[in-house]
């Protein structure tokens, strides 16, 4: 039609009219088609919150990936969903849908992320809500201040959100934002299938086969340009220019895009004027690099989000993700002897890795300096002052050697300890409630460049082995700070289960044994909705996914759904839940072995052992007594008050085992205790003589103390775990594991004054519990 209206001649003014106004009815008409679906699918996604339609059993958490792969194919419909989420919204803060807040506003910034450009007045309604939100308890406020800072940014620098987050998961090398992220996903080999390992091995592999620097620098200047000159920039010609640059010239150019963008985000006073201007300078000198680089303003074009650097990984070695985490801080390229630092991962108490290998190559010598020691202070002409060729052995002399770096003194590594901490400094003691959102405050000159984000896959007991590697870890740390100053460490669960139905326990029907392996699971999606309809329902359709035909999976490895919710997952998931480690004390029958200690996150059970007499001290008569089941134990407990009264409470019973729970049942029960069900047998009498019968204890503490009184003993079982299992068991004490580093500074200070009451010195400020946080969308949403 438009070709139709250039051939016809200038004398026909009706025709044209007739022409234009045909365009902008068949333009309204597609676009309210387009609003209407998209409208569709967003009012799906709230019904599918509200749990009540089960019709959406079989869509739960496709919903979310298909509205945004809709934009992702068509990135013109940005705005239009963004207009249609900022709707919904205001719809459900003025009504009472505070369930619907946080998913939208979620899907929002997401949408913002990936959008190529929006009008300036979209962003102020956006960020004229986030500041509404302010008035709300938590998490809405948190979350809302949160994207409130991100949307003033982005506001006046275009494309910045979407650049650090291409820099960060990508590990481009830039000055201006020198930030490196990465996601591990750990999965064991004993809780899932090999075919369930491969599957997602091939998934990772398919998702970053298209992913390299020459790609990413192109998607970051493409998008930062487009962001700020919107539909005036030609990006078809643009993008092809770039993609035919040596790579020396790309990596200058991208230099001078994140640094126009990160000097704009930077200022105080940014003008988004000015940065257009800066930005259609670099425009100007790519067209012009070209000789066919003619001007000619086209549409919008969208800019893909690549997935964020992800490894998989096999977790068989109890040291293994201390050992990973320390190979991303420090490469192995980047070390001075690839041997030195295996040698260092295998004896970390024996080496120093802060600062051993920075000079374990070179011979020191002991030569008078009169300079800094710092190599900016040389002088300029210094290699003018180095002595000829000829005298080797004096240059070697006065050559700068690589020195030892000074130690952190004991408060500095004291306050890194406390920041790397949960939540605030200050200590939670007598706190019994839950802890969540994300109080991190960071601490002035304590910037961590790196940020790893571990993604476990598994039931409880893969979160049993997550516990006992973050309390190994941090007993490292205390010992000798390396990754604490270097490293933000984020933890992520998915909860996949293999043999189990197809649907998961919802308020109308469970499922007891889905119900008993994944209890925190369960517990987050109660807490957090959001949690429940993208993280949850993987649980089944991983596994499911993975024994599906060839010819569907080559289908779902071109647009791989689970690595991309894994990366929805990651990168919007910043709200932690933390919940206690417990610290277990074992004593056994046998007097010559060692104690045991352990720790466990979700469960304790223990099971009185069968007495069996041997065969040579069998009665030879007919028994006339019951043999009662079970064994006397007595039970030390301190009560759990809402006042937070100590009462220690002393119980004697007979019993052939009990539970202990760390995980409520319920998400209203926030309260950090155990729940411990002890099976008590009861002895009755009737008219055919004696018997007993069983009975349920309930006991509600935070630490316990169980001591078997007569000669059996009990099996002992941690986080449902077989491979953790404890024989010949007399005594077990739980407690609430205690972080090393307030351990550690409340030993130091008890040391230089005996009679000091506990809480004194700077144990005071630590956090006295170790806390394990899994990082959720909202938290607990109250």
């Amino acid at each position: 039609m438009q070709v139709l209206s250039e051939k016809l001649p200038p004398a026909c003014p009706v025709v044209r009219e007739v022409l234009r106004q045909t365009r902008l009815l068949l333009a309204h008409s597609w676009r309210t088609q387009v609003e209407s679906d998209i409208l569709r699918s967003v009012r799906a996604l709230l019904r599918e919150l509200d749990g009540h339609h089960h019709a959406f059993q079989g869509e739960r958490g496709m919903l979310r990936w298909t509205l945004h792969k809709k934009i992702d194919r068509n990135p013109l419909n940005s705005a239009i969903l963004v207009k249609i989420l900022v709707k919904e919204l205001e719809r459900a803060e003025k009504g009472d849908y505070r369930h619907y807040i946080i998913p939208l506003l979620h899907t929002l910034m997401y949408t913002l992320i990936k959008a190529p450009c929006i009008s300036d007045d979209l962003y102020e309604r956006v960020y004229d809500f986030c500041k509404k939100l302010l008035t709300l308890p938590k998490p809405y406020c948190t979350i809302g201040l949160d994207y409130a800072f991100r949307l003033k940014t982005e506001r006046v620098a275009p494309g910045v959100l979407y650049q650090r987050m291409i820099i960060s998961e990508q590990s481009l090398k830039s000055d201006p934002y020198p930030y490196q992220e990465r996601v591990f996903i750990f999965a064991d080999p004993d809780l899932l299938s090999k075919a369930v390992c491969n599957s997602l091995v091939t998934e990772v592999k398919a998702a970053q086969m298209y992913q390299n620097p020459r790609s990413c620098m192109c998607y970051v200047i493409t998008r930062a340009v487009q962001a700020a000159l919107g539909e005036d920039c030609d990006v078809e010609n643009f993008q092809r220019i770039l993609q035919n640059k040596p790579t020396d010239e790309l990596e200058h150019c991208f230099r001078q895009v994140v640094a126009a963008v990160e000097c704009t985000g930077s200022e105080m006073n940014a003008d988004r004027g000015r940065h257009a201007e800066r930005l259609e300078k670099i425009y100007s000198m790519v067209l012009n690099s070209s000789a066919g680089g003619g001007r000619s303003p086209g549409g919008l074009h969208g800019s893909p989000l690549p997935n964020p650097n992800i490894s998989f990984h096999l977790w068989t070695d109890e040291d293994q993700l201390w050992k990973e985490l320390v190979l991303f801080v420090r490469p192995l390229s980047q070390t001075c002897e690839q041997d030195c630092l295996s040698q260092e991962l295998d004896n970390f108490e024996i080496q120093d890795i802060v600062s051993d290998c920075d000079y374990c190559e070179q011979t020191r010598f002991s030569v008078l300096s009169t300079d800094s020691g710092i190599e900016r202070d040389l002088p300029a002409a210094s290699e003018e002052l180095l002595p000829p060729s000829g005298t080797d052995v004096e240059h070697a002399r006065l050559q700068r050697k690589g020195g030892i770096k000074k130690k952190a003194c004991l408060l500095e590594s004291m306050a890194l300890l406390q920041n790397s901490c949960n939540g605030p400094g200050a200590k939670q003691s007598g706190k019994l409630h839950r802890k969540s959102d994300s109080n991190l405050v960071p601490m002035p000159h304590f910037h961590r460049l790196y940020t790893a984000r571990i993604v476990v896959l598994g039931d409880d007991r893969v979160l049993g082995r997550l516990a006992q590697a973050y309390y190994s870890l941090r007993k490292r740390e205390t010992r000798r700070v390396f990754l604490t100053p270097r490293l933000n460490l984020q933890f992520y669960y998915i909860p996949v289960v293999e043999g189990q139905p197809d649907t998961w326990p919802t308020q109308d029907h469970t499922t007891p044994g889905q119900m008993e392996l994944c209890e925190l699971a369960v517990y987050l999606g109660k807490a957090d909705p959001w949690y429940e309809s993208n993280v949850n329902t993987l649980c089944h359709m991983i596994p499911k996914l993975a024994t599906m035909p060839s010819s569907l999976s080559m289908y779902l490895r071109s647009d791989p759904f689970i690595i991309d919710v894994i990366a929805y997952y990651v990168r919007l998931g910043i709200q932690p839940v933390y919940f206690q480690v417990y610290a277990v004390k074992i004593l056994f029958s046998n007097a010559a072995q060692e104690p045991a200690e352990d720790v466990f996150l979700t469960e304790l059970s223990a099971k009185v052992q069968d007495c069996k007499a041997p065969k040579d001290h069998m009665p030879t008569k007919k028994k006339t007594t019951l043999e009662v089941p079970g064994a006397d134990l007595t039970v030390t407990y301190s009560k759990v008050l809402v006042s937070d009264r100590k009462k220690e409470v002393d119980v004697l019973l007979r019993s052939t085992g009990l539970v202990v729970k760390a995980i409520p049942s319920s998400e209203t029960e926030d309260l950090v205790c155990l729940d411990v069900n002890i099976a008590e047998v009861v002895k009755t009498s009737n008219l055919s003589g004696r018997s007993f019968s069983s009975a349920t204890n309930k006991i509600r503490t935070r630490n316990i103390k169980i001591q078997c009184m007569e000669q059996r003993t009990f099996n002992l079982c941690l986080d449902k775990d077989f491979r953790r299992t404890y024989t010949n068991v007399v005594s077990v004490e739980v407690s609430p594991c205690l972080e090393p580093s307030y351990c550690l500074q409340k030993t130091r200070t008890m040391k230089f004054s005996l009679h000091e009451p506990e809480g004194v010195g700077l144990a005071k400020y630590m956090p006295k519990s170790l806390l394990l946080p899994i990082n959720t969308f909202a938290g607990i949403i109250q």
